[in-house]
C-alpha cells in the first residue's frame, strides 16, 4: 500500500496523530518517522487527513492518464457520483466538456455502474443463499474484511463494485478504449491494480483539479439534459439503500458508516449477533462524500450531502440488464500473520516502560494505542518502541532531572512569577535552614529570604550571574545566579554556599594585617636607633628599612 500513499519523510515530526486515527494501526514508527505497513493498511485514507505535517502523499496518475491520451488511445471517464458534492453547481455535461478539454474522449457517470450493481444487490437478497449480505462498493471495507476479518468474507456480496460495472460496461460498448475513475477514494487505486482488465487508471478530484489548473481548463455553463437518477445517491450514507426499491421483507437493510463502526458490525456479525440483514458499509464517514480526497473545502457532510440529494431524482438509466455472472466479483482472504506475544513478555514490556502495577497503565493514547498493552503487543511486533509513550518519557526525564538536582552540592530554587516556590533541593534547604522541603514548597519566598533580587531580575529581564551576597539570618555566604526563564514563566535561583571561603579568606587577612602591624613597628624601632648607630651599620641598617617596606606592601596587597 506504500505505493499508492507514500510519506514525506522531512515533513514526519513524530506526533502519532497518524497512528491515533489509523482504525487498524497499520502505521509503525522507526528511525523517527512514520511507515505505513502496506501488508495491514486499507487504504482508508484516514492518516492522509489527519496529518498536521501534511506528510503524507498520494501518488499520482495524472501523467499515466497524459500518456494514454498522447498515444492515441480512447480515453473514457467513469465520474463519480460525489463530483456534484466535490465540484458546486457543476453536472455530468459541464464535467464531459471539461474532460474533453484535457483530452478525454467522452465521460459518463460512475452512477450507471451503481444502478447496475443495485439490481444484482435485489436478486441476492431474494436467493436467501447467506443470512447477512455486505455491500461490496467500498474497497477499503472489502479489505478490511479480507485482512483483518476473513471470518466475515462470506457474507461479503460477490459483486463488482460500480466502478468497475461501469468501467467494464464501457469497454464492452467501446473495445480498446482506455478506461478511468475518478472520484474521491484513494482506495480505489488499489482495487483497479488487483482486478486488471476493467479499470486502467484511477485519479482523485484532487488530481482532476490540478490537472485542470495546469491547463487553465475551467467549468462552463452548460445545460444538464441527462436528467435526474436514482443511483446518484450512492456516495451518501444510506444511498445504496434508497436505491433498493425491489426489497426482501425478511430482511432488515441498515447502513453503517466509519471504519471504526464498520469494526464493531463486523464483530457482531462474526459472532451471531447480527442475522437476516443486508448492510450497506462505508469505510468513510458519510460514505463517500466523506472521501479522504474530497477537496478540503469540501468536508461539509450536511452541504455535499444535500448537493448529491438535490442532484439525484427518481429515474433509472435506459440500460440493459446484465447478469450476474458478469458483475461477479472473487474475494479472497488475506489473513494476516502477525506474531503475538505471551502474557509474560507483554508484563516484562509493560515493566521495562515503568508500569509494573495495572495502575500505572493509564491508558492514555498519547502513543496512538487505545492501551497500554496494545502498545506492548505493537512493541514486540517492532511497530513500536518505548520512547512513544508520553508518561514513561515525562516521569523518565522528571526522574532524570530530581536526580540532578536533589545530588547537586549547589542550592537549586525554583519560583513562579508571583515568587511562590515550585521546587527546591535538599542542598538549598540546608543553606537556609528549613528542616524539610514540603515546609516552603508552594509558599512565598518572602519567608525565608529577601525577594528583591528575584523582582529586579524580573523587571529588567536581565539575569544575575555568581554574585556575591550575604544573608544575614543566615550567617552564611552565597555566590548566587538568577535566572528568569520568561518562556516557562519561572525563576531560578542557583546558590552556592562559600561561608568556609568567606571565612578561611577573613581569616588570611587577619593574619596579613597582624604582620603589617608587626612590621610596623619593627620598621619604627629601626627607624629609631638609625641614627644612633648610622656610622656603624651604614648600608645595612638601609637595606634592613628597605627590605622590611617591601615586606609590608607585599602584605598590604594581599
Amino acid at each position: 500500500m506504500e505505493n499508492y500513499l507514500q510519506l514525506k519523510k522531512l515533513n514526519c515530526k513524530n506526533c502519532y496523530k497518524c497512528i491515533r486515527h489509523c482504525p487498524v494501526k497499520s502505521i509503525k514508527f522507526s528511525d523517527n518517522r512514520a511507515y505505513i505497513i502496506a501488508d495491514e493498511c486499507i487504504l482508508c485514507g484516514t492518516c492522509f487527513v489527519v496529518c498536521p505535517q501534511n506528510a503524507k502523499q498520494i501518488r499520482n496518475d495524472v501523467n499515466k492518464v497524459k500518456d494514454a491520451i498522447a498515444s492515441g488511445k480512447k480515453v473514457m471517464a467513469s465520474i463519480a457520483p460525489s463530483f456534484a458534492a466535490n465540484y458546486n453547481g457543476v453536472n455530468i455535461t459541464q464535467m464531459r466538456n471539461a474532460l474533453k478539454k484535457l483530452g478525454f474522449s467522452d465521460a459518463e457517470e460512475t452512477a450507471v455502474g451503481a444502478q447496475m450493481v443495485t439490481h444484482e444487490y435485489e436478486k441476492i437478497t431474494f436467493e436467501r443463499k447467506q443470512s447477512v449480505i455486505i455491500s461490496s462498493c467500498c474497497n477499503s471495507v472489502n479489505t478490511l474484511i479480507q485482512k483483518h476479518y476473513p471470518a466475515a468474507l462470506k457474507y461479503l456480496a460477490d459483486v463488482l463494485s460500480p466502478m468497475q460495472a461501469h468501467c467494464q460496461k464501457l469497454k464492452k460498448e467501446n473495445p480498446d478504449c482506455y478506461t478511468v475513475f475518478v472520484g474521491p477514494c484513494i482506495s480505489k487505486k488499489e482495487e483497479a491494480e488487483k482486478y486488471p482488465g476493467i479499470v486502467d487508471a484511477v485519479l482523485t478530484f484532487e488530481e482532476l483539479t490540478e490537472w485542470m489548473e495546469q491547463e487553465n481548463v475551467t467549468f462552463e455553463a452548460a445545460d444538464d439534459p441527462d436528467g435526474k437518477y436514482t443511483s446518484r445517491l450512492y456516495p451518501t450514507n444510506g444511498g445504496i439503500l434508497r436505491t433498493i426499491k425491489n426489497r426482501n421483507d425478511e430482511y432488515s437493510y441498515i447502513s453503517v458508516d466509519g471504519t471504526e463502526n464498520c469494526i464493531n458490525a463486523l464483530k457482531d456479525i462474526i459472532d451471531g449477533k447480527i442475522q437476516n440483514c443486508f448492510i450497506e458499509m462505508s469505510a468513510c464517514s458519510g460514505s463517500c462524500i466523506g472521501g479522504p480526497v474530497m477537496s478540503r473545502e469540501h468536508k461539509l457532510p450536511v452541504t455535499d450531502f444535500v448537493a448529491v440529494d438535490r442532484y439525484a431524482g427518481d429515474r433509472e438509466y435506459d440500460i440493459p440488464e446484465c447478469g450476474s455472472e458478469e458483475l461477479k466479483k472473487d474475494f479472497k482472504s488475506d489473513i494476516l500473520r502477525k506474531a503475538m506475544p505471551s502474557g509474560r513478555i507483554i508484563n516484562e514490556i509493560l515493566h521495562k516502560m515503568g508500569k509494573s502495577t495495572a495502575e500505572q497503565e493509564l491508558n492514555c493514547g498519547s502513543c496512538g494505542y487505545d492501551t497500554c498493552r496494545e502498545k506492548a503487543i505493537a512493541v514486540y511486533q517492532n511497530k513500536a518502541d518505548f520512547t512513544m509513550c508520553l508518561p514513561f518519557l515525562k516521569d523518565k526525564a522528571e526522574s532524570f532531572s530530581d536526580k540532578i538536582i536533589n545530588n547537586t552540592p549547589n542550592g537549586i530554587i525554583v519560583l513562579n512569577e508571583e515568587l511562590i516556590v515550585q521546587q527546591i533541593n535538599n542542598a538549598a534547604c540546608e543553606i537556609l535552614n528549613i528542616k524539610n522541603q514540603s515546609d516552603i514548597l508552594n509558599n512565598p519566598i518572602v519567608m525565608v529570604v529577601n525577594p528583591a533580587e528575584y523582582l529586579n531580575v524580573m523587571d529588567t529581564k536581565r539575569n544575575i550571574h555568581d554574585k556575591k551576597v550575604y544573608l544575614e539570618q543566615y550567617e552564611k555566604y552565597v555566590e548566587e545566579t538568577i535566572i528568569y526563564d520568561q518562556e516557562y514563566h519561572i525563576i531560578m535561583s542557583i546558590m552556592r554556599d562559600i561561608t568556609q571561603e568567606e571565612n578561611e579568606r577573613e581569616k588570611r587577612n587577619m593574619i596579613c594585617s597582624n604582620t603589617i602591624e608587626i612590621t610596623d613597628k619593627v620598621i619604627e624601632k629601626q627607624m629609631r636607633t638609625v641614627q644612633e648607630i648610622a656610622s656603624l651599620l651604614g648600608e645595612t641598617v638601609a637595606e634592613t628599612k628597605v627590605a622590611l617596606t617591601n615586606l609590608k606592601e607585599s602584605l598590604g596587597d594581599e
